[in-house]
């Protein structure tokens, strides 16, 4: 992939999110449904990279490996030394703690995207991205320019040499153990070991997941309990904090059990962030901010960003998280394939912005939208950007006299 290929993608994406949202049954697309088939990507496969509305942008892809890539040219343009990463995560997502975990690195030491790498080694595509970023070194971590997280082969380090970039490995094959040992990586580089930390559930990602856009934007780390157990890592992790930690356990007593609760509060306070089911329990961690600390999003007005994924892509949920780091911040927010659940409608509108005299007043809501039609499509897309939509406080559309 090369600069002038992207900008033609790009150039077409811009044409045809004006005609998805507008003219759905023109030309060769699928009427009705928004997608488009004539533009052309990097890759020639005849999937546009981007689809926009007026309220979302979608990154068009199932792929974990690619929707990382995308992510990443969403965020850093790397045009200049301001707009390129310092460093880059370089993780498997085949094992989803790890990955998960490895989110903590994105903002600091990183200023930089999770890429991944596979079980075969470097994918040509997260190279080609490596290649396009050129990471400038992390300052404050030894000018260290990739950091790999967890099983990672030797090709993918021999490929690293090759591209003359500096490297460090944070090993471990067991997700509690690779947690502590990022949450050790983190203090050394910043100077500092944060209080706050976030405990979730190994077992239950669905539940656990929404920790990782925050720790994306934070300093806090994700650590690993099991529903009855806390792994030893994890108890190494939080003796560190000499009793006085703030401790935010994400997920209901069906991920983590009330003993395990109990058990945490040796190591300092404990306060549960918990929905019923896996929409109620993002959208729970969303709403929620601890005035103490300071910790949560606290996302319960209108102004803000929101990032959709399908609960059944945890992976698309990791490459995703950078859009907590940089632009418009965004907390997880999981939705179904076809449309939004009751739970997550309601959510939306309580957020939804209303004018008094005009539109152009503001704030406005945005939503990121990862994954292809097959994960979530395109009407359910419509949904969301409607929902996201300012309104008129008197209930007249846009379509009315005044404004």
């Amino acid at each position: 992939m090369n600069h002038k290929k992207w900008a033609i993608g790009l150039s077409v994406l811009l044409f045809t999110g004006v005609v998805a949202a507008g003219c759905q049954s023109a030309g060769n697309e699928t009427a009705g449904s928004g997608t488009v088939k004539t533009a052309v990507t990097a890759e020639g496969n005849g999937q546009v990279p981007w689809i926009a509305t007026k309220n979302t942008t979608r990154i068009n892809s199932s792929d974990p490996v690619e929707a990382a890539v995308l992510v990443s040219r969403s965020l850093w343009p790397a045009t200049a030394k301001s707009n390129r990463p310092g460093s880059v995560v370089l993780v498997d997502p085949g094992n989803w703690g790890i990955a998960a975990a490895s989110a903590d690195l994105i903002h600091h030491p990183n200023n930089g995207p999770i890429l991944f790498v596979t079980t075969d080694g470097l994918p040509k595509m997260t190279a080609d991205e490596l290649k396009r970023l050129s990471p400038t070194g992390a300052e404050s971590n030894h000018g260290i320019q990739a950091v790999l997280v967890g099983p990672v082969t030797e090709k993918v380090k021999d490929e690293l040499k090759r591209m003359k970039l500096k490297f460090d490995h944070i090993q471990g094959s067991e997700p509690a153990a690779v947690a502590e040992a990022i949450d050790t990586y983190y203090a050394e580089a910043a100077g500092e070991l944060p209080n706050s930390v976030v405990v979730g559930s190994i077992d239950k990602a669905e539940y656990t997941m929404p920790a990782v856009n925050w720790i994306a934007h934070m300093p806090e780390p994700l650590l690993f309990v099991t529903k009855d157990a806390i792994p030893a890592e994890t108890e190494k992790a939080l003796q560190k904090r000499g009793g006085k930690a703030h401790i935010y356990l994400i997920g209901p007593e069906s991920a983590v059990s009330k003993n395990v609760e109990n058990k945490l509060q040796a190591f300092g306070t404990v306060t549960r962030i918990a929905g019923d089911d896996s929409y109620e329990n993002a959208i729970a961690f969303a709403k929620f901010k601890d005035p103490e600390t300071g910790f949560g999003w606290g996302i319960t007005t209108p102004g803000h960003n929101l990032s959709f994924v399908n609960e059944e892509k945890m992976e698309l949920a990791i490459a995703a998280a950078p859009f907590s780091h940089l632009g418009k911040h965004a907390p997880l927010i999981f939705t179904d394939r076809d449309k939004m659940p009751g739970s997550v409608m309601e959510y939306i509108m309580s957020i939804q912005q209303k004018y008094k005299d005009s539109p152009a007043e503001g704030p406005y809501n945005h939503a990121w939208i990862t994954g292809n039609e097959n994960d979530l499509t395109y009407s359910a897309q419509a949904e969301i950007d409607d929902m996201l939509e300012i309104v008129s406080a008197s209930g007249e559309g846009h379509g009315g006299m005044g404004h």
